[in-house]
């Protein structure tokens, strides 16, 4: 089965973007940190951030959800690791996921079960971890296809 996404990003000013998701759901302004931006908007890292952990635990919840086990109010901590490449260009080099669960280990009989196969079920990390193909195109207010 393949799915498309379709994410429009428009440029407002400086480094900030309006994301509009499509239709039914609420635009999200983003923006860099100071000093490139004002900071007035989640920054891509933290997006990716988000999508990776909010993906973590939607995952950790269908695979609990199968064995009949509610995880609870769990939420998730994510920090990421920035580190510089061979260029010196800023990277995630690591990002570290903690995820809480709302209900003790000893109340979830299948949890040793469900943590054994949840990531597996996480489109996100699992595509971020091998790696996801970025084709880039650029075209100008004309029309014209320059990249």
């Amino acid at each position: 089965m393949n799915t498309q996404s379709l994410v429009t990003i428009t440029r407002q000013s400086g480094y900030q973007f309006l994301v509009d998701f499509g239709p039914g759901m609420t635009d999200l302004r983003v923006d860099e940190p100071e000093p490139l931006g004002k900071g007035e908007g989640p920054s891509p890292d933290r997006l990716l951030m988000a999508a990776v952990a909010n993906c973590l635990c939607a995952s950790l919840t269908f695979s609990l959800n199968k064995f009949k086990q509610d995880p609870g109010p769990l939420s998730a901590t994510v920090s990421a690791d920035v580190v510089r490449n061979e260029a010196n260009r800023l990277r995630i080099g690591t990002l570290k996921v903690e995820i809480t669960l709302g209900g003790q280990w000893g109340a979830m009989p299948h949890l040793d079960r469900a943590l054994a196969q949840f990531e597996e079920f996480c489109t996100v990390s699992m595509s971020v971890r091998e790696g996801i193909r970025i084709d880039v195109g650029i075209t100008d207010s004309a029309g014209t296809r320059i990249k």
